[in-house]
């Protein structure tokens, strides 16, 4: 359908937001008052992370990742988990490596991981009007490296238009910071929201946050990368404390 573009990547955007009505599906579970959503929507913001941090950050997916990797296009590490993709599978990386894991990651690295976690847990409190406090981590959080190589399991299928909240059930608020630049690392591979009549796309940049309430009012895909590497983490919270996990530690 039609399209229109929310962010490109040649703009440095300070805040935008697109309200939209929210569905029905925050009714049918108990309401967790000062973080369910009231008001809900999509917000896009370069101002948070600078592009130097998310270079940094990128850096601790491409270690991480260098150990294992899909052989379809698209790889995933958690560093809470555990979870890498190897081959057409996944392994628990702790278990996995042991304490080679000191050699790949710092105590500079978690530290930077866990800053920006709350940097973007605070944006996402202010727009949507909600307590920090009351948002609390959840899985999965995962880095994402994606190219175009051919899928080889259902697992390297990215493409396919999902909703959050029925995909992972805890997520409240979805948020993702792009680690590449769009038409510069990777060609493809745009966000899409897909409403109603059209889609709104979202051009990736190394350093842009885009987040969103996680309900069935945000249909969103990822198109397929065409060619070169796309990077970006999916950081997201739920209003459940029963459902929060902590950072990931060394």
């Amino acid at each position: 359908g039609a399209a229109e573009v929310l962010a490109r990547r040649s703009e440095e955007l300070q805040d935008k937001f697109v309200e939209v009505p929210c569905s029905e599906d925050y009714d049918g579970q108990k309401r967790f008052e000062g973080c369910t959503p009231r008001k809900c929507g999509r917000g896009v913001t370069d101002a948070v992370i600078t592009r130097e941090e998310a270079e940094r950050i990128r850096r601790i997916a491409e270690r991480g990742l260098s150990l294992g990797g899909s052989d379809g296009g698209a790889s995933i590490l958690d560093l809470h988990s555990g979870a890498l993709s190897l081959g057409k599978h996944f392994v628990n990386l702790y278990r996995y490596f042991g304490d080679k894991i000191q050699d790949i990651f710092t105590e500079e690295d978690f530290a930077l991981y866990r800053d920006v976690r709350q940097r973007i847990q605070q944006k996402i409190a202010q727009t949507f009007g909600i307590s920090s406090s009351s948002m609390y981590l959840t899985k999965p959080t995962f880095f994402s490296r994606i190219n175009s190589t051919e899928a080889k399991t259902t697992h390297d299928e990215y493409w396919h238009p999902h909703i959050d909240k029925v995909t992972y059930g805890s997520f409240d608020y979805t948020s993702l910071l792009y680690l590449s630049d769009y038409t510069e690392d990777f060609g493809g591979g745009r966000f899409v929201f897909m409403d109603a009549g059209s889609n709104k796309t979202i051009e990736p940049r190394a350093g842009r946050v885009s987040f969103f309430t996680s309900g069935s009012e945000n249909l969103h895909r990822v198109e397929k990368v065409h060619w070169g590497t796309r990077y970006a983490i999916t950081i997201s919270f739920t209003c459940n404390p029963d459902h929060g996990i902590g950072d990931p530690v060394l």
